[in-house]
């Protein structure tokens, strides 16, 4: 495992690629309740959660970091490629609920913290998903990247980062993939059901709280028999980018997999989260673009998945 003081991911790092949706009113949470695949009646002020908006065929539209800024006010945190589509069609369920829907992401600023930039606050409990108030803004504790805690950050615009070595956007986006959670951006909308990309297992789904679009299809594919697609982490041969189809050596018509997010690793290979049939991942010799593409190696899931609900 890599510590600290030997690996690149430590430090803070702008986020520029993430943007951030403000619901207020006295019915935010509620109207939360009823739209993503979280429990947002009961976030309580220290958590935060990991939550998707899918579509009436359970296929996820987009992926959410969501936690309460104030009483009646609560922030989700998204890829800033797919913000407009995904604040128009929210917006579009609001109806008579008291619930005010805006693009907030030029009110706030944004940070990735990893390594060395989290070790001032060692004695707080940092829970995955746990959140603290730090240095003027709100911290939240990611699922740690190559072994390293990370968090984010969300202060409003104009609040100093916190200090610490300056850490690249690029790897921070690599310390994402290690983590195996991925980010739905505009390549991947519409293509996954959740447990797809192991949201069940990484507490990106609650199957005990009331409806919300696509719930059948989303509860039926946990519930009946065993999943048939898992997301996994793996290092390519070249570059791979998200949307990319992947194959089996054997198998060039049909693809077994989907890349749902790739990154440049610091040592300029790509490293990449991908949605991959189970038995195709059990069988190897997988390839992007096609039967003949890159080749790529299986690396260790870096959290158990959930066996049972």
């Amino acid at each position: 495992m890599s510590t600290q003081t030997d690996t690149p991911l430590n430090g803070v790092a702008p986020l520029a690629h993430l943007g951030v949706i403000r619901v207020e009113g006295e019915d935010a949470s509620r109207f939360l309740q009823g739209q993503l695949t979280q429990d947002f009646a009961l976030l309580g002020p220290v958590q935060a959660r990991l939550a998707a908006f899918c579509s009436a065929k359970g296929r996820m539209q987009a992926s959410f970091i969501g936690f309460r800024y104030g009483p009646n006010d609560i922030l989700l945190v998204c890829s800033r490629d797919i913000l407009p589509a995904t604040l128009k069609r929210l917006s579009m369920f609001v109806l008579r609920a008291k619930a005010r829907l805006s693009d907030a992401s030029a009110d706030f600023e944004l940070a990735g913290l990893a390594g060395s930039a989290l070790e001032s606050i060692a004695e707080i409990d940092r829970s995955t998903l746990g959140l603290v108030d730090f240095q003027g803004g709100k911290l939240i504790f990611l699922h740690p990247g190559v072994g390293q805690p990370r968090a984010l950050w969300v202060a409003p615009a104009g609040t100093a980062r916190p200090t610490g070595p300056v850490l690249e956007a690029a790897v921070w986006q690599w310390g994402e993939v290690r983590s195996g959670v991925a980010t739905i951006t505009q390549p991947i909308v519409d293509a996954f059901v959740p447990q797809m990309l192991n949201y069940e297992s990484v507490g990106g789904v609650n199957f005990k709280k009331g409806c919300y679009p696509g719930q059948e299809v989303v509860a039926r594919s946990q519930f009946r028999g065993t999943l048939k697609r898992r997301a996994y982490v793996v290092r390519a041969a070249a570059p791979v980018q998200a949307g990319d189809d992947v194959f089996l050596a054997g198998d060039p018509e049909q693809p077994c997999g989907t890349v749902a997010q790739a990154a440049t690793a610091p040592d300029g290979g790509c490293e990449a989260i991908v949605s991959l049939q189970v038995s195709a991942a059990q069988t190897g010799d997988l390839h992007a673009g096609s039967a003949g593409g890159p080749g790529l190696e299986l690396l260790e899931l870096p959290y158990p998945l959930l066996d049972d609900i």
